[in-house]
């Protein structure tokens, strides 16, 4: 059977202060995390191990971005991450640092009949 996208959550975040790619990626993953819930995977009775998660993290600098370190924060499924172009730099101003900020979308997919 096919993969069927069921779940799509989007998230952002930043690191204001030191221009961190990661540390923006893994902040707008924990942000599209805080608004979901896998109630319909449970309702369903699926088997959350099973569940495939596609992350797409877009950011200035995508090559930047540690994905090992943003596959490691999610806590189910069999995970694949990818870095995009994307996102919003705002360079630095006087004395300060670099702000990064990243957009994430997290896709859910089950092997559905």
């Amino acid at each position: 059977m096919p993969l069927k996208r069921i779940i799509l959550e989007l998230g952002t975040g930043n690191d204001l202060h030191g221009g961190d790619y990661t540390k923006a990626a893994l902040r707008a993953v924990q942000d599209a995390l805080h608004h979901s819930s896998l109630a319909l995977v449970r309702s369903l009775d699926l088997d959350i191990k099973r569940m495939q998660v596609e992350v797409t993290i877009g950011v200035q600098e995508p090559q930047k971005v540690d994905a090992a370190a943003v596959k490691a924060s999610l806590p189910y499924g069999e995970v694949a991450v990818k870095a995009v172009k994307g996102g919003l730099d705002l360079p630095a101003e006087g004395r300060h640092d670099l702000a990064v900020i990243a957009s994430a979308a997290i896709a859910v997919r089950f092997d559905l009949p």
